[in-house]
């Protein structure tokens, strides 16, 4: 059973910057994707990042473009996700997400989600 930890989140005041980190474990497969969504209060979940094992390629929401990149560690099975230049529209719980398909990253489905944790973005 795949099993996602983040950690990270907190609350920033704009222009700022935080890392977030997803530990994984559990998998067995060399090729898989992890995502990065979040939800804003009465705002649907939104996919903000991902990264294909496979190939190595990351995608990425335009709104986040330039400001975030996600990044991993083999050693410590861990996603990160590097944010700068926070707005108050980042704000919301983030959530670190596996699928045991490289090609779910972007756009597919992923079949395990950490519990999350909260960004907030306010001076």
């Amino acid at each position: 059973q795949v099993q996602l930890m983040e950690s990270g989140g907190g609350l920033v005041q704009p222009g700022g910057s935080l890392t977030l980190s997803c530990v994984v474990s559990g998998f067995t497969t060399d090729w898989y994707a992890v995502g990065w969504f979040r939800q804003a209060p009465g705002k649907e979940r939104e996919g903000v990042s991902c990264f294909n094992s496979g190939d190595g390629s990351t995608n990425y929401q335009d709104s986040v473009k330039g400001r975030f990149t996600i990044s991993r560690d083999n050693a410590k099975n861990t996603i990160y996700l590097h944010m700068n230049d926070l707005k108050p529209e980042d704000a919301a719980v983030y959530y670190c997400a596996f699928s045991s398909y490289g090609s779910s990253c972007p756009g597919g489905a992923y079949q395990f989600l950490g519990q999350g944790t909260q960004v907030t973005v306010s001076s």
